[in-house]
């Protein structure tokens, strides 16, 4: 065994001598552990604190990891859950069973509370459009409308 390990079970690199703190090199348990804490909704100085690195450390070898939105985190550990039970089940695992269903009843649930309160996500951002187009659009609507009859129909050429 050629590793050391510090108290706290952290894995460091003897350095024979050469002075300073060894660079910090990015590893996918590192990566792992910092999308479970994301998902959790840990800021970045707890999760630099609990992996034993500095903030500007943190942004500098995880910043992709970082960018991941923490609801997208949190939908991504739940899918995991899911994929693990489901992959449980399908081994004949009985237990996995209720994990599962508890599961798909919490997502359930939430799909539920969502519909409730109306908080669907938009399909796609509409555009924006300028007073002059937005009056246009309006005279049209106008034009189109039945309460007017024909009173607005255009007869001629726009200038």
């Amino acid at each position: 065994m050629d590793q050391e390990f510090d108290l706290f079970g952290m894995p460091f690199e003897a350095r024979g001598g050469k002075r300073g703190r060894p660079e910090h090199v990015a590893s996918p348990e590192n990566i792992n552990k910092i999308k479970m804490l994301l998902s959790l909704g840990w800021n970045n100085e707890r999760i630099a604190n609990a992996l034993g690195i500095s903030q500007p450390t943190l942004r500098k070898n995880y910043f992709q990891v970082l960018k991941l939105e923490r609801a997208i985190a949190r939908d991504q550990m739940v899918m995991a859950q899911m994929m693990k039970a489901w992959e449980l089940i399908s081994s004949g695992n009985v237990g996995a069973f209720k994990v599962f269903d508890r599961l798909v009843e919490r997502n359930d649930a939430m799909v539920a509370d969502r519909a409730f309160r109306g908080d669907e996500p938009a399909a796609a951002p509409s555009e924006r459009l300028g007073k002059k187009e937005l009056a246009q659009r309006a005279a049209e609507d106008a034009e189109n409308n039945d309460t007017w009859g024909g009173d607005l129909a255009f007869r001629g050429r726009p200038n």
